[in-house]
């Protein structure tokens, strides 16, 4: 098993949050988009592949946009119209149908939500998988269960195809700045041809592994982490608060002492802004900790601190804050103890 980290530029501190529209990457679509059957495309000649970037959302909008940037070819499809355009306004073009961007792509970076969506990208009526040529690379972002991944891979490797499962993190902010950090495993040559992407997209990238599903599984310890750090946050500034402490205070403090965390120093401003603008959903966390929870339950490893955290998404979510950002986790503490939450200071945070 190959397991390497490389660091492809030198770290820079975290950024502030972008604000992106989002379609396969979490919001419901207004309209789906359509186009008659392609053809199967050529795998390009050239030493620049022509990349394809299907969820143009907070985190795959941001990762389109650097790769087309950096000067790659890129073509962008996303069930929500809106963020096409968005796409299509930094200067990329986009695709009605995952078969239409696989018409004119070699790799293709699948950025969406959930199972049920990776499964209709790659193998739907219009899917990637019928219209990319052999030989040709998905490199498969979504968060999913590693078994899922492992099939994925045998299923576009009975078509020719290659897979990198390459799950992300770092947030809307370093996807925009191209300075990811990708968990992936796949085989020798997957990577070799992911490698001008990943090079253009992420800060560094782990090795683990020359099989799909490797990834995936460091990606389930990442979520577990995040979800519970993100709970953790909003429960320490609800405390805070309703020991009469100023939350910004509270947040100046923490942030200069033992209990930080990259989740608190991250997702806390949210909270201080009154802005609960979706970059990464309460409903993402549900899932994404739901997954946690059946792989555990599968492998007999019990995680009752994520079993905890994945209660209070799921409160957020019943109490109508799914489509919120993740941060919107401390309302369920607000409701609780009647504590009174900092507002936005425009009027518009949800």
């Amino acid at each position: 098993m190959i397991a390497l980290t490389y660091r492809i530029r030198p770290a820079l501190k975290r950024h502030r949050k972008l604000r992106s529209p989002s379609g396969w990457s979490g919001q419901n679509a207004s309209a789906n988009r359509h186009i008659g059957k392609q053809g199967r495309a050529a795998v390009s000649d050239g030493t620049t592949p022509r990349v394809g970037v299907i969820g143009l959302g907070a985190m795959g909008l941001g990762t389109a946009t650097a790769l087309h940037e950096r000067g790659l070819t890129v073509v962008g499809c996303d069930v929500a119209e809106s963020a096409c355009r968005a796409f299509e306004a930094t200067g990329g073009r986009c695709a009605a149908t995952p078969a239409e961007l696989a018409a004119q792509c070699d790799v293709v970076l699948v950025v969406v939500v959930n199972a049920a969506q990776v499964e209709q990208v790659l193998f739907g009526e219009s899917g990637l998988a019928h219209a990319l040529a052999p030989g040709a690379l998905v490199i498969q972002c979504a968060t999913v269960a590693p078994s899922l991944a492992e099939r994925l891979g045998a299923r576009l490797a009975e078509r020719g195809l290659l897979m990198l499962d390459a799950p992300i993190s770092g947030g809307a902010a370093k996807a925009r700045a191209g300075r990811l950090s990708v968990m992936a495993s796949g085989s020798a040559e997957a990577f070799d041809k992911a490698g001008p992407v990943l090079d253009a997209m992420a800060e560094i990238v782990h090795r683990l592994g020359d099989s799909p599903g490797i990834g995936s599984s460091m990606k389930l310890v990442n979520q577990l982490l995040a979800g519970v750090h993100i709970v953790a946050a909003a429960e320490a500034v609800a405390l805070g608060i309703r020991m009469g402490l100023e939350p910004r205070r509270v947040y100046e403090v923490i942030t200069q002492s033992a209990g930080n965390s990259w989740m608190f120093e991250n997702r806390v401003p949210h909270v201080l802004e009154g802005d609960y603008t979706p970059l990464s959903a309460v409903d993402i966390f549900v899932k994404d900790l739901n997954i946690v929870h059946e792989t555990g339950r599968e492998l007999a490893m019990p995680t009752p601190v994520a079993a905890s955290a994945l209660q209070q998404f799921t409160a957020a979510k019943g109490a109508g804050f799914g489509r919120e950002d993740d941060a919107a986790v401390i309302k369920v503490y607000q409701r609780l103890s009647g504590i009174a939450l900092p507002e936005a200071a425009n009027g518009e945070g949800a």
